[in-house]
């Protein structure tokens, strides 16, 4: 397993789990993504800031995950202090030929791992209500439920927030 920095020429394959997941993922309830999110354009603008890492396995991308600075302003509605630095993963995906082998704990464990290069003590992440396999692994790794907002951006669904804080020096 390698994670690294997404380059443009990942973005097909990008695509290619998107296309894989999404089914998936709306036949389980979970509404998050669709044909239009996340879409080629959001993953290009994650890696030109350079947010966009991948896991490979046998050089194959297994997943990907934008881990940013990024907060919603939604945010504020659990009690967060936007203004604070906190480390943001979005779109955390995970190929389904390999769901179950470690990829999204080890998409999550590189955010962990920028905060602390950043010196950044805290972790953020947001949830679709019907996601129920994050809603399981984010306790499992030290993130704590903070509450449920809206996205202005995804109309109509339900998001739950996750918190986590490190000890950094």
């Amino acid at each position: 397993m390698i994670i690294r920095l997404a380059t443009l020429k990942d973005v097909p394959a990008v695509m290619q789990i998107v296309k894989a997941v999404v089914p998936l993922m709306n036949a389980a309830g979970n509404m998050q993504w669709d044909t239009i999110y996340p879409n080629a354009a959001v993953f290009e603008k994650d890696i030109s800031h350079n947010q966009l890492w991948i896991d490979e396995i046998d050089r194959s991308i297994a997943g990907v995950a934008a881990i940013t600075t990024d907060q919603e302003p939604e945010y504020a509605q659990v009690g967060w202090d936007i203004n604070e630095t906190a480390i943001v993963t979005h779109r955390l995906a995970v190929n389904p030929q390999f769901q179950g082998k470690g990829v999204a704990v080890a998409l999550l464990q590189q955010a962990e791992q920028n905060a602390i290069a950043r010196h950044i003590s805290l972790l953020r992440i947001d949830t679709n209500t019907m996601n129920e396999a994050t809603q399981k692994l984010f306790p499992k790794l030290g993130y704590i439920f903070a509450g449920e907002i809206g996205l202005s951006f995804r109309p109509g669904l339900r998001f739950y927030c996750y918190e986590k804080r490190l000890t950094v020096d």
